[in-house]
């Protein structure tokens, strides 16, 4: 497949993908303006990539939108839309932070065209739960100075949402940097640049989907090879030790935990990450073509 851009328009959504890249498939869940910045080019001469955008990172439709369009089963139904537009057979399905979840629940539904499950910087759910521990996990054991430069980042938060509310997931992905990089002081501002936000899709899925979600369901049926690929320093999704008890529910499942990552493994090891990606692609296919 040769790289090229496009828009497809699902019920007034203008959804956008991007093909770019050389080798086995990758369908990358997310915005194709923001992942293309935080995955090397060194590893799309060994991957080919197809970004895809969903309804929360495009402009909503001029028309009065209900939550329930938001419902995890009309987002995966918008990645199978896309999938057929492009033809795609098999592939490599991909998720970070939240898109993880759907990546996960797609690749339960559509198993037919799924060689394998990317996941990348999350933890089982974000409930209440989680987010409690996680908040545990960065006052133990983060150091001061982390902890000090993101609560001054944090304090500037309301004067930026009251300048430019529409912006407001990414100024709060920004004034939380601390959280997110290793390096605390990280200026992110270049990868979030010219990134629209539906606010009403991003605070349903992600205040009250991925809060109740249970990746759990449906696992008993599923054998699809999955990678978890994990920052140490992710303040955003927690510690891996949250994956203690749930990671036994899976039948295929590798971690790989970067020691020098926060939330994007990606992009701050992005050599180490890029290896690891390919080896487990590697072997996913040499494993897939030897039970022929």
């Amino acid at each position: 497949m040769e790289n090229k851009k496009g828009e497809l328009d699902i019920n007034g959504f203008k959804l956008n993908y991007l093909i770019e890249g050389e080798g086995p498939l990758v369908l990358c869940i997310g915005s194709t303006l923001f992942y293309p910045r935080v995955f090397s080019n060194e590893l799309r001469e060994k991957l080919q990539f197809v970004f895809i955008d969903h309804c929360g990172f495009v402009s909503p439709p001029d028309r009065n939108v209900l939550n329930s369009e938001f419902s995890l089963d009309n987002l995966i139904r918008h990645i199978e839309i896309i999938r057929a537009e492009l033809r795609l057979d098999k592939f490599f399905i991909l998720g970070h932070s939240g898109h993880a979840f759907m990546a996960l629940e797609y690749a339960k539904k559509y198993s037919q065209h799924i060689l394998g499950t990317i996941m990348i910087a999350v933890s089982p759910d974000y409930s209440e739960k989680s987010h409690s521990l996680i908040d545990i996990f960065f006052k133990e054991s983060a150091s001061e100075i982390r902890q000090l430069y993101y609560s001054n980042a944090m304090s500037e938060l309301p004067a930026r949402i009251e300048k430019s509310p529409l912006k407001r997931f990414v100024h709060f992905c920004l004034c939380s940097g601390a959280r997110n990089w290793y390096k605390h002081d990280f200026d992110a501002r270049h990868l979030w640049e010219g990134i629209e936000t539906n606010m009403q899709m991003i605070d349903y899925v992600w205040g009250t989907i991925f809060r109740d979600i249970d990746i759990t369901k449906k696992l008993n049926a599923y054998t699809i090879p999955t990678i978890l690929m994990l920052g140490k320093y992710d303040y955003v999704t927690g510690p891996s030790s949250l994956w203690d008890e749930t990671k036994s529910s899976f039948k295929n499942l590798e971690l790989v935990l970067f020691e020098e990552s926060g939330h994007y493994p990606m992009f701050e090891q992005s050599t180490l990450f890029n290896d690891a990606l390919i080896t487990w692609i590697e072997k996913t296919n040499t494993r897939k073509q030897n039970s022929l």
